[in-house]
């Protein structure tokens, strides 16, 4: 399904009936809607990032829901796209942290690099956020979390906002390290994002760990 690593990994859970019937709707759903991201894009941030080269996890919510926008990765939108005010603000932080100036919206180098762009549920219908937020995916996406935390290379965890800190229980494994912060959104990154410095503590932790620090310039 995924063409890497991660079909081995996920093997039990893609091989599942619970599974299996929850796909089929979601195949349903993109025959009868238009949803977001394209099916080719569904599983970007696995395909992008196999399961031995994850450094980061950025843990987002669902993808946007405008035409041309989502693209399978959390907080990404495609080239050309305007840039979304959280990710504006992700761009502010890092400029802030590392003195890094990025523009373009589309964060697939952040995912070669190894950074896992993962959102908690994967599809959305066109112009109604959070529309799939209730069909499970949730149930899947945190087996992704669960998997990573059993891994034995260390791992830093970013969780932005509420929602993903909701995510923390899922990481009990002492290897990794968990980053949490206010949400970038214009509506709380005042309140503890800004200034978070996640960037530099990321690549601090990975240099501890004799791991290659991601390069956040795009």
């Amino acid at each position: 399904m995924i063409g890497n690593d991660w079909d081995v990994v996920l093997k039990d859970m893609f091989d599942s009936v619970n599974f299996k019937e929850f796909y089929k709707h979601i195949e349903d759903l993109y025959k009868n809607d238009i949803i977001y991201p394209s099916k080719d894009n569904l599983y970007n941030a696995l395909k992008l990032t196999p399961y031995k080269d994850v450094k980061v996890v950025i843990v987002g919510q669902d993808p946007y829901h405008g035409e041309g926008e989502a693209h399978g990765l959390s907080f990404s939108v495609q080239e050309g796209v305007k840039l979304p005010p959280s990710l504006k603000n992700i761009y502010k932080e890092l400029e802030d942290d590392l003195g890094i100036k990025n523009s373009t919206g589309d964060l697939t180098k952040w995912a070669k690099e190894g950074v896992l762009l993962l959102n908690s549920c994967l599809t959305v219908k066109k112009d109604s956020p959070a529309s799939h937020s209730k069909l499970g995916w949730d149930k899947y996406t945190d087996e992704i979390i669960r998997k990573l935390n059993c891994s034995d290379k260390p791992i830093v965890f970013i969780l932005w906002g509420k929602f993903a800190e909701g995510k923390k229980d899922l990481i009990t494994n002492k290897k990794h390290l968990v980053l949490i912060s206010a949400h970038p959104s214009p509506f709380s990154a005042r309140r503890g994002f800004f200034g978070s410095k996640c960037f530099s503590k990321t690549n601090e932790f990975l240099k501890n760990n004799k791991i290659k620090e991601i390069d956040w310039k795009l």
